[in-house]
């Protein structure tokens, strides 16, 4: 805290009002904030803005540096990347003058269909915490309030607002609370609590989880934000344990900048989801602001009749403004910021090569830049910068794939889409007939016709054929499966009958299907890669870059996931999902199985050829010397995993991740890597005695994925 602000005296002030107003949302008169809470003047309080930020900083009608999704952030397996990524979120936070960034999302990939999931992660808890805790760190340098979201168990879009959880402790401890608590640990000022509920009771009037468990336990001060219209119940939900409900406005007053509603000071005004006509897709997605319960409205009325303690509204004001103070919103000289700048350009772009995979090569990548190119696909005149939903983002700058590959080739580059353009669809579309085809941006001309037959004989004609693919995914809707949408496996089967030489990149918010990968030459998935597409696309085929990344989720054919078949898992029976795969999620389900992965957790290929040599166990980490053999300077990903002891009555996941180290190797160098042994990865959670190290002997393996294992070592404990 800065000496010149005390917030206990300042909460000494406040009056009751005054503490409430600190509370709930309401209108930014700038109509610029996700989020708004007014201050009091009367005290010198300044207002606080809070404002959407996974991707970037999210703000109707203005630009910001359109990073690639957090699933590449987190592909690169590199904490120091993620937090310098933390850190330009910040940043750019600042340079919007907001002050509180509603990100990171890092709820756990369980469901492989989720619409959301190119905002999280990992389906790992230690990769996910890792990674989280580095950005949180980042933007919290930054003078800008991280918001670790959504707590706890949002890991489905379908009927999320509705939904209860049915999971088992110890899965709810290891899997999806563990990188929660990781990033509470590493300073983050706000948690938002999501809308589902869990074990009965919603989120935002949960006491053992938003209390007993994040304030009490973990030791948390700062304050817990609900999800836009995700409280019911005032009173339940401020003696639960939430501090701030957002918006505090009506829906129409939310999504027009301010400028109708909220008549009603803040209420619904009688206003639903339907009436403003959002798309079909997100329809079991979508709040009902019909049933909050809004604080202004109800807790004066609630500490009267004694429900709500009247110290418990003024500790609500007191976290909000101690986060608010951490950060420096009292303070004259509190950082700028900045947007778009030349440094966060080339960290966008850096970003997205670092988390590119490449899953497949035959030897036909790297490219050599004399060849004849032919570059096909149905949005290859436009960068994909993201999903739809919140975390939706305006870059200034963006390269398309015809730009980044026609700027770095030396041969010719024909271009033919083969397909349509694969439309996404925006939450913020709703009753917008704009963005029809041929006046939808991507290039396209009225009335274009399209033909799979001409792609595939521009690919005969060239040395190479480059085919860019893409999914659809969005916040408030799940994917029906796991397929490219629209014909494109058709046209990557019909470029690869054409050519030998067919080289697939791959732009999708997390596994899919790739019923072709023994027709192509190479497969190289690049995610959501943001603004810088073109040119980190580039950089990885001509092997300017050696690809970086590797896979923070298992790729498998549908129908072998967990929560594949099973309606009681995925998406739900009368109102609740069950996890009943416990602890087996991702990779450990496929290690527990007879299914087999496309590709395994931890797989990526790289342009060097490497040796791992001399591993042993240093302490609580493992050591390795990693050898470059070829004659490519290259990236390794050196992996460590745990094989846990086996417990009578226990399962325990065959191995479980345990942390890895992303290291640049020269051609010929050799580099001695030390990666610390997470932990997590060592213990388990029982419900009777907390968290257990069982004793005895534990295998590590040093690794370069789940399923490509270079060295196995002794661990007593």
């Amino acid at each position: 805290m800065s000496p010149d602000t005390d917030v206990a005296a300042i909460v000494e002030e406040l009056t009751l009002a005054e503490a409430i107003e600190l509370t709930v949302g309401t209108s930014d008169p700038t109509a610029r904030a996700t989020g708004y809470l007014a201050g009091v003047p009367r005290l010198d309080v300044p207002p606080i803005r809070l404002v959407d930020g996974p991707l970037g900083v999210r703000i109707p009608g203005e630009t910001s540096t359109a990073f690639p999704a957090p699933l590449a952030v987190s592909a690169a397996f590199d904490a120091d990347l993620a937090r310098e990524h933390g850190a330009a979120l910040g940043r750019e936070t600042r340079g919007k003058d907001q002050d509180v960034l509603l990100a990171p999302g890092l709820n756990v990939i369980r469901v492989p269909h989720n619409g959301r999931n190119f905002e999280y992660y990992s389906e790992d808890p230690v990769l996910t915490a890792s990674t989280a805790a580095a950005v949180v760190e980042g933007i919290q340098s930054q003078d800008v309030v991280a918001t670790p979201k959504h707590y706890v168990a949002n890991n489905q879009e379908t009927d999320r607002a509705a939904l209860d959880v049915d999971v088992g402790e110890r899965a709810l401890r290891e899997l999806y609370l563990a990188p929660f608590r990781a990033t509470v640990d590493a300073g983050a000022g706000a948690v938002m609590s999501s809308y589902n509920g869990l074990d009965g009771t919603p989120m935002s009037e949960h006491r053992r989880l938003l209390t007993d468990v994040l304030k009490e336990e973990w030791g948390f001060s700062g304050f817990v934000v609900s999800d836009w219209f995700a409280t019911r119940e005032a009173a339940p939900a401020a003696t639960g344990g939430m501090d701030v409900e957002m918006p505090g406005v009506s829906m129409l007053e939310l999504l027009s900048g301010g400028e109708q509603g909220g008549e009603d000071e803040g209420g619904d005004g009688g206003f639903s989801p339907a009436d403003i006509d959002f798309p079909e897709e997100f329809a079991s997605g979508m709040p009902d602001p019909e049933s909050v319960e809004g604080f202004r409205e109800a807790l004066p009325g609630a500490v009267e009749r004694g429900e709500v303690p009247r110290k418990r509204v003024f500790d609500m004001a007191q976290r909000v403004l101690t986060a608010a103070e951490d950060v420096g919103v009292f303070d004259d000289d509190r950082a700028d910021g900045a947007v778009d700048t030349e440094a966060h350009r080339e960290l966008a772009r850096r970003v997205a090569i670092r988390g590119s995979v490449l899953l497949e090569n035959d030897g036909v990548l790297p490219l050599d830049e004399a060849d004849d190119v032919a570059l096909i696909g149905p949005n290859v005149d436009e960068a994909v910068l993201g999903g739809g939903g919140s975390s939706e983002t305006t870059p200034v700058v963006e390269t398309s794939p015809i730009e980044g590959i026609e700027e770095r080739a030396a041969g010719s580059v024909t271009v033919a889409h083969g397909l349509p353009p694969v439309e996404g669809f925006s939450m913020f579309d709703f009753g917008d007939d704009e963005g029809e085809e041929g006046e939808d941006g991507h290039g396209s001309e009225p009335g274009e016709e399209y033909s799979v037959d001409d792609a595939a004989a521009a690919a005969a004609d060239a040395d190479v054929a480059v085919v860019v693919v893409r999914d659809v995914a969005s916040e408030a809707t799940d994917r029906e499966d796991l397929r490219l949408p629209d014909r494109q496996d058709e046209l990557i089967e019909a470029v690869a009958a054409a050519n030998d030489r067919t080289v697939v990149a791959l732009n999708t918010s997390g596994p899919i299907e790739v019923p072709w990968r023994e027709d192509v030459a190479a497969v190289l998935e690049q995610w959501y890669p943001g603004q810088a597409h073109g040119h980190a696309l580039a950089a990885v085929l001509y092997g300017d870059e050696d690809p970086g990344g590797r896979l923070p989720v298992t790729f498998a054919p549908e129908g072998t996931y967990p929560t594949d078949g099973d309606e009681r898992r995925f998406p739900g029976v009368e109102g609740t999902v069950h996890y009943e795969e416990g602890v087996f999620v991702g990779y450990r389900h496929f290690d527990a199985t007879d299914a087999t992965p496309t590709y395994p957790f931890g797989h990526g290929e790289s342009y060097a050829d490497v040796a791992y040599r001399d591993a042993a166990i240093d302490g609580d980490a493992v050591t390795v010397d990693v050898a470059n053999v070829g004659d490519r300077d290259g990236r390794e990903v050196v992996q460590v995993y745990v094989r846990p002891q086996a417990v009578e009555g226990v399962d325990r996941p065959v191995r479980e991740f345990a942390g890895a180290a992303s290291v640049g190797i020269e051609a010929g160098e050799v580099a001695s890597v030390r990666v610390p042994i997470d932990d997590l990865a060592l213990q388990r959670y029982d419900p009777a005695d907390g968290w257990t190290v069982d004793p005895g002997e534990y295998t590590v393996e040093v690794a370069r994925s789940a399923g490509d294992v270079r060295a196995e070592l002794s661990l007593e404990r």
